[in-house]
């Protein structure tokens, strides 16, 4: 036999609040939990527009040396692993302040359409990483002529 419940909209916004925190935390733990914030502050920060033929990634670089970088393309994603390493520390000086961080980082990007990977070129240049991926010709946008009787 089925039994009335009494509808309590306060219990409704509660249950659809916890919904929205278990979202929010299950989106942002992993996040937080493998990024610190000196980490953070390694991740490069990109630029990425389409042409009709290519798709262009500008990466700011600074302190990483091209030999450093690894970069991969797997299906539509791209991959942008580097590392900024430490200099060697000067022996006998006393540093006033020492704020450069130092370490790994990954960078992964969702490309909106299909590249050449083949004819794929990468720049370096004054500490930016500029990436030019040629679209595949299905990508490509086509022209479709309309005729008039």
């Amino acid at each position: 036999m089925a039994s009335l419940v009494r509808w309590d909209p306060v219990r409704e916004v509660a249950t659809l609040r916890d919904v929205m925190d278990r979202l929010m935390a299950e989106a942002f733990a992993p996040i937080v939990e493998r990024t610190s914030l000196e980490s953070f502050a390694l991740i490069p920060r990109v630029d990425m527009y389409e042409t009709d033929d290519e798709i262009v990634v500008k990466a700011v670089m600074p302190g990483v040396k091209p030999e450093d970088l690894d970069i991969t393309i797997t299906g539509n994603v791209l991959s942008i692993k580097g590392e900024v390493k430490e200099e060697k520390e000067e022996e006998d000086v006393n540093y006033i302040r020492k704020e450069r961080i130092y370490g790994t980082f990954r960078r992964d990007l969702t490309l909106p359409v299909e590249v050449d990977v083949d004819k794929a070129k990468a720049e370096f240049e004054n500490g930016i990483l500029i990436l030019h991926l040629p679209k595949v010709e299905a990508a490509k946008p086509k022209r479709l002529e309309i005729k008039t009787k």
